[in-house]
């Protein structure tokens, strides 16, 4: 399942174009496994308007809604940020020239969902500020109690939608390590400063940012903030905020006619992380807006990122010498770079340190 955009303009056709979604045909499945399969991929990551038709129609609807939704928005005329995907399932949109990062968003998906829901997203904000890298990790596959414990793609365990139940989030833990570890491995290799970092999700996922961000390890990381959308705090009934990040900016962006977490859980998210600690957290609501997103909200997304990770030559991240770099580590480099044209009929190494050396120089 794929998040759902409300007004978002369709972009001329054209061959930078990509389709994200899983296919439209639905498998043969029981009418009972398709139920859950609806429920599931509304609270996540929803289409708004297709709970009145048949289960089975339902699943082929959304499916059908994603892809040409993720095709349009994921347009991206911009050449100045490239996007690569591993095969762990983590995407990322990083500036092609990798020398002029000074700031990182990392964004998790909601339930369900995989990177590919939110690549369309990232790549549109890394338009506007080319300067950020957005990293995209995928949730683990594992079985889900509201899904009648088959797996999918889940941050943790589930075991339905009523408030109390948001207590219990078996393997948020082992999430939040996998986050914090991201965020620990681009602080370590590039030496760009947690006060440059920002995480940033959608339901399930911005319930995860939240946890994390506000319960790293030491003050010494605290993050620019955090980036919420339709999201709640999960497992507030043993969450602390670390001493020193009570003022840790906290955007979250909640439509008022969600059916799946209502606003007034939103309001009550809000209102349980000030009591923990949280000092500096705004909740802006969207009239009309389901579970999904908008333009306005994705508008504001862009704004608080802006506000909060401005460009800022300063920070540059600290990469190696290209000089002391492997081959294959040159070779990675001039792929991301999208450089490869440029490296047609290069033999010699030192022919590959001067290419990376004069595009991070600007020169090429």
């Amino acid at each position: 399942p794929s998040k759902s955009i409300n007004n978002i303009p369709s972009s001329p056709p054209s061959k930078q174009q990509r389709r994200h979604c899983r296919s439209t045909t639905a498998p043969s499945t029981p009418h009972h496994i398709h139920f859950f399969h609806t429920i599931l991929a509304f609270f996540a990551l929803s289409s708004t308007s297709s709970l009145r038709q048949s289960s089975s129609s339902i699943r082929n609807c959304y499916f059908a809604k994603a892809a040409a939704a993720t095709a349009a928005y994921s347009y991206n005329s911009m050449s100045s940020t490239v996007t690569t995907r591993s095969g762990d399932g983590t995407i990322v949109v990083s500036p092609k020239n990798e020398a002029s990062q000074n700031a990182l968003c990392v964004i998790c998906h909601g339930l369900g969902d995989t990177a590919e829901g939110f690549a369309d997203v990232a790549e549109h904000l890394a338009s506007q500020m080319p300067h950020i890298k957005f990293i995209l990790p995928t949730a683990p596959t594992q079985p889900v109690t509201m899904n009648m414990g088959m797996p999918m793609p889940s941050w943790y365990d589930i075991v339905g939608l009523d408030e109390r139940s948001s207590e219990k989030c078996n393997g948020i833990e082992a999430s939040r390590a996998k986050i914090a570890s991201i965020l620990a491995k681009e602080h370590e290799s590039t030496k760009l400063p947690y006060s440059r970092m920002v995480l940033a999700g959608f339901s399930q996922g911005a319930a995860l940012s939240i946890y994390t961000g506000m319960q790293m390890e030491k003050a010494e990381e605290k993050l620019a903030g955090v980036l919420m959308m339709s999201g709640y705090l999960a497992g507030f009934g043993h969450f602390k905020v670390t001493p020193g990040l009570e003022d840790t900016p906290i955007f979250h962006g909640h439509g008022k006619s969600d059916p799946m977490i209502p606003y007034p859980m939103a309001e009550k998210s809000r209102e349980h992380a000030m009591e923990k600690g949280a000092s500096n957290y705004e909740l802006r609501g969207y009239a009309g807006l389901q579970h999904s997103v908008s333009n306005e909200e994705i508008a504001d997304a862009a704004k608080f990122l802006n506000t909060i990770l401005p460009q800022d030559e300063s920070c540059k991240i600290q990469l190696k010498d290209p000089s002391e770099m492997s081959v294959k580590e040159l070779k990675e480099a001039i792929r991301k770079a999208g450089l490869g044209n440029k490296a047609v009929g290069l033999m010699e190494k030192s022919e590959f340190v001067r290419l990376v050396k004069d595009h991070r120089e600007g020169k090429c």
